[in-house]
């Protein structure tokens, strides 16, 4: 077990083609010359870190250490290492997963690069300039001159390269990398520049398997740089994610139970600080953070000027929102955060296997800006609106898109290749916002929706409660006041006909016209038609008028809360919808009607009323949520 930040020392090797600098600059102590290779985090059979004790991490780690996130890997999934490149590496080419199951009972190798130093010219080869067969492949390879077709990058510091497996590449002389990777070290040598072993024999060539294997067409350097809640994002994927850390001054970070972390000081120095100790820190250090757990690391800091690059295992999803006229998705990561998120038109008059071709598109754009494969992400989760059959992935009615019995998961499944998971719309929101954001932290929550109707959703247990065959909670239909205001739904009184956005609205409008001298006339320029949700509450604490509107507005939303809290009972109500931005105005008169009238007063559970936070992610986010 490994329940501190603990420093890391690599196993190291002195490949022909290595320098001296890991050693000189960089703090590497080896009687190794050329010190060509530093394998910072590594629990391979080829090499193996280590901690202070002398144990290697292997040894010392157990799985709660790595997170959970690792457990679903048949072995440690990432290698971390430095390469120092005082000459040419070898043009080589790394297979997939798929073919390296199949022909090497190995797994394959996605990598990616930070330049920590670059010397004047120095560059990288990366995929070719052009398009090819693999008869000129072939015929490059036999006439040696296959850098002739390779594509040049001269290189700076700071700069990042993602190079999915089949990519043709080499790292040029003059480059001192970070390489990020899957925990593989299978090679496919397919030119090496002329040049002799240790014993002065050409070193082995790996040519047929190489041409099984490469991309021919031209290597797409688009990138990553996607900001996160820590720092940049530079690269994502299933093995690995990787983000930089600028530090000038002081960063606060905090592990989590998903993965651990590993930190790679690239330049600078600075001190980390866990629970009041002090780790002294300077480029070429890398560190080990372990996920969080019982008596482990929590929150700490780090202090100084430095650069890290930071590397941990995070899960991805797709999260649909289907809309009648957008249909908005996101990748999201395990820890709720949108890592991007586009749009695109529903096209309801395409029909049922149009939408579904649209959200397949959508799906496409979402892989390819982040740079991810199918493969990468765990599932798609949709939030569609209607009446939902979740376990069958069928929309049983939908009146918003005109379907009825469409088996929309197995559609857009076949279209991705992707599993799919779909709930109600206003469903997935609420299970976005428990989970993720208002309601973070607590297993029993129920949202209220506070629009042009009352939306709702219910979680018990951490869970999505769905109802009777995914019709969902209708808890904008249950009548406060028999008799009461006419409803959307036919029935007199209901709760949405007096707590949704609308019913405030028409509220506050009978008042302007009741009194003429109201102060809500100045409010609105005289025209009532602009009034909204907010203009009583505007000019409440000066205009009996308004205040009165507000009161009355508070006394029905707030019988009913207390109905959904004495029937479920849950730990907290979170509100969304517009006028939830009325905050502490909305919440702390609730929370007193909530206290005076919940069943049992203070002798019972209390219940929390807290504002929604997601806002228009919250559907994105539960969508993705319903594979967690």
């Amino acid at each position: 077990m490994i329940k501190e930040i603990v420093k890391l020392t690599p196993a190291v090797f002195d490949n022909l083609w290595g320098g001296v600098r890991l050693k000189e600059k960089y703090g590497k102590v080896t009687d190794l010359t050329p010190l060509a290779e530093a394998w910072e985090l590594a629990m391979h059979k080829d090499g193996k870190c280590r901690i202070p004790d002398g144990r290697t991490l292997e040894e010392a780690a157990e799985p709660q250490d790595l997170g959970k996130n690792v457990l679903d890997f048949p072995y440690f999934p990432t290698l971390i290492k430095f390469i120092d490149a005082k000459k040419d590496l070898s043009v080589q080419v790394h297979p997939s997963d798929s073919y390296a199951l199949e022909n090497e009972s190995s797994f394959g190798k996605t990598e990616m690069w930070y330049i920590v130093e670059a010397e004047e010219g120095a560059g990288i080869y990366l995929g070719l300039n052009e398009q090819i067969s693999l008869s000129e492949l072939e015929q490059a390879i036999a006439e040696n001159r296959l850098q002739e077709l390779l594509r040049f990058y001269p290189v700076r510091a700071g700069e990042c390269y993602f190079i999915p497996s089949g990519t043709i590449h080499a790292i040029g002389a003059g480059c001192l990398i970070l390489e990020i990777q899957q925990n593989s070290n299978l090679t496919y040598r397919v030119y090496d520049w002329g040049r002799v072993d240790k014993n002065g024999k050409p070193r082995e060539l790996h040519v047929e398997k190489a041409k099984k294997v490469s991309k021919l067409t031209v290597y797409d350097n688009s990138g990553l740089h996607f900001a996160s809640n820590e720092g940049e994002i530079l690269g994502i994927s299933k093995y690995f994610t990787v983000k930089k850390i600028t530090v000038d001054g002081s960063v606060k970070l905090s592990s989590d139970e998903g993965s651990f972390r590993c930190f790679s000081c690239v330049g600078g120095f600075g001190e980390i600080l866990p629970g009041g100790k002090s780790i002294e820190m300077s480029a070429g250090d890398s560190f080990f953070v372990p996920a969080l757990g019982e008596n482990r690391v929590g929150e700490f800091e780090i202090k100084g000027k430095a650069v890290i690059v930071m590397t941990e295992i995070r899960k991805y999803y797709v999260g649909i929102d289907l809309g009648g006229t957008f249909i908005k998705g996101g990748i999201v990561n395990d820890l709720g955060e949108i890592i991007y998120s586009t749009k695109v038109p529903t096209e309801c008059e395409k029909g049922d296997a149009g939408v579904a071709a649209n959200i397949s598109a959508l799906v496409g754009i979402l892989l390819k800006e982040t740079g991810l494969e199918a493969s990468d992400v765990v599932g798609i989760g949709m939030g569609v609106p209607g009446m939902i059959d979740s376990e069958n992935g069928v929309v049983t009615y939908s009146n918003n898109l005109g379907w009825r019995d469409f088996h929309i998961g197995k559609t857009v499944e076949s279209l991705t290749g992707i599993p799919v998971r779909i709930a109600n719309d206003a469903n997935v929101a609420a299970l976005g916002e428990a989970r993720f954001g208002g309601g973070r932290g607590f297993s029993d929550a129920v949202m209220l929706t506070l629009g042009t109707g009352v939306g709702g959703g219910i979680i018990i247990g951490g869970r999505l409660f769905e109802g009777n065959k995914g019709a969902g909670a209708e808890l904008g239909h249950s009548v406060i006041k028999l008799g009461g205001e006419q409803c959307s739904c036919g029935r007199r009184g209901c709760l949405e006909a007096y707590a949704s956005a609308t019913a405030l609205i028409r509220d506050t409008k009978r008042a302007m016209e009741n009194n003429p001298a109201s102060a809500m006339w100045d409010k609105v320029g005289g025209d009532i038609e602009r009034v909204d949700g907010a203009t009583a509450f505007a000019v409440k604490d000066t205009d009996p008028t308004a205040a009165s509107v507000v009161d009355s507005y508070i006394t029905s939303l707030g019988e009913g809360l207390v109905n959904i809290a004495n029937v479920f009972r849950p730990e907290v109500i979170l509100l969304g919808g517009g006028v939830s931005a009325e905050g502490d105005n909305l919440v702390k008169p609730l929370e007193e009607f909530m206290e005076k009238n919940i069943y049992a007063g203070d002798k019972g559970p209390g219940v929390a009323i807290r504002i929604a936070t997601l806002g228009n992610r919250a559907g994105t986010v539960g969508a993705a949520a319903l594979w967690m």
